[in-house]
């Protein structure tokens, strides 16, 4: 007798996203179009020195390098050295991913984490953390301070991610609370992995084009205290250069920890297209294009900002990044669908904060990642609505 198929696929949970779709559709009804402002994604152009670059590398017929081309890892290393204050990392060091999400979601797996051990993420936090935790079989729990947790699962602790600065609350982690955690995560054994991929994009105090200092990074040696033993540090090209497209991102840190990546994804076929790594090259090298870039956000920033505090909400952190972190005080979780319907009605679409743990009940996160046409639209609706 035929035996019917069994159940096939991983058990995840849903697609946050997908529950966002009713609200699309209020909004699309809007007489003068949507403005999204929900996931975040870049709509400016790729540099032109960017599209060149890839464009002079398509003659690919090669395999390229899991580890990544020498001149790729020598430019990953010297933006370290010029845009983090991480002098003299060792290329070998240094690994090209496929994106960071990729990265984010498998590195549980790929460092060996197995059923018992246990995945630390901040708070309010970008779901893949979770994710990445599952797919290893570990467990996923949410602490801003280590010794929030209770003895038991401290002792199981294998991996901390950090983000700073923060998806989705854009805050940042100072010297002070990142040295203070990876002296911590050293006394546990555990690896500190830091999402550091809207470094580029500090605000007011965070703003160094404005006169403030550069967003930290894990292997500054102000935080490491020159070791990276334990250390990685993921960065994308994604929001400072536009590359959403190109899936262009690296890893950095602990030499022992990177070559095991390296051979891991050997094995896999993780590998970053060649055209895509001399596009990567190009745009490290060329610090202009990022500033100009940046310019643009600071500008939809402040519009925005003012028309969401005109509207009657609070703007908490979001001294990083591409989005405003908002509420209404006293929100709860239902409340958050309440305001995204608000905003839907208004022809805006925006991200629910509950998508980011239970930390995140009340809050929704509006990107800036819209053309000026439509920040300006935005901002005049949320104008006509705030009477």
């Amino acid at each position: 007798m035929t035996q019917p198929p069994r159940a096939f696929g991983l058990d995840l949970p849903e697609y946050p996203w997908e529950s966002v779709a009713p609200y699309r559709r209020i909004a699309a009804e809007h007489s003068e179009g949507t403005v999204d402002l929900s996931i975040g994604t870049p709509v400016d152009p790729t540099p032109l020195v960017v599209q060149d670059a890839l464009a002079a590398a398509s003659d690919a017929p090669g395999y390229p390098t899991t580890h990544g081309t020498p001149a790729l890892r020598e430019a990953i290393a010297r933006w370290y050295d010029r845009r983090r204050g991480v002098p003299g990392l060792d290329p070998e060091q240094i690994m090209p991913t496929v994106g960071s999400k990729e990265l984010v979601a498998w590195l549980p797996l790929l460092l060996g984490l197995r059923a018992g051990d246990v995945v630390v993420r901040p708070s309010a936090a970008y779901p893949t953390y979770d994710i990445g935790a599952q797919l290893a079989g570990a467990e996923h729990v949410a602490a801003d301070d280590l010794d929030e947790l209770p003895q038991d699962v401290l002792e199981r602790v294998r991996l901390i991610w950090l983000n700073s600065p923060g998806n989705p609350t854009g805050a940042v982690v100072d010297v002070e609370a990142m040295r203070a955690t990876v002296e911590r995560a050293r006394e546990l054994g555990a690896v500190v992995a830091s999402d550091e991929c809207y470094a580029e994009l500090g605000w007011g105090e965070w703003d160094r084009e404005e006169g403030g200092q550069a967003v930290p990074s894990v292997l500054d040696p102000r935080v490491s205290g020159g070791d990276l033993t334990g250390l990685l540090s993921v960065y994308s090209l994604s929001k400072q250069s536009n590359l959403a497209g190109y899936r262009a991102a690296f890893v950095a840190g602990d030499a022992q920890i990177v070559a095991g990546l390296v051979n891991s994804r050997k094995h896999a076929g993780m590998i970053v297209p060649a055209p895509v790594q001399a596009a990567m090259r190009a745009a490290l090298d060329d610090d202009a294009h990022v500033v100009a870039q940046k310019a643009l956000y600071r500008a939809r920033r402040e519009r925005l900002r003012s028309a969401v505090e005109a509207f009657g909400l609070s703007i908490e952190h979001s001294e990083a990044g591409l989005y405003l972190w908002c509420r209404r005080d006293g929100c709860s979780a239902q409340d958050t669908w309440d305001l995204v319907r608000e905003f839907a009605e208004l022809g805006i679409v925006v991200g629910p904060g509950v998508f980011y743990g239970d930390a995140a009940a009340g809050f929704i996160r509006i990107a800036l990642t819209a053309s000026d046409e439509r920040i300006d639209a935005a901002v005049a609706r949320l104008q006509a609505a705030s009477g």
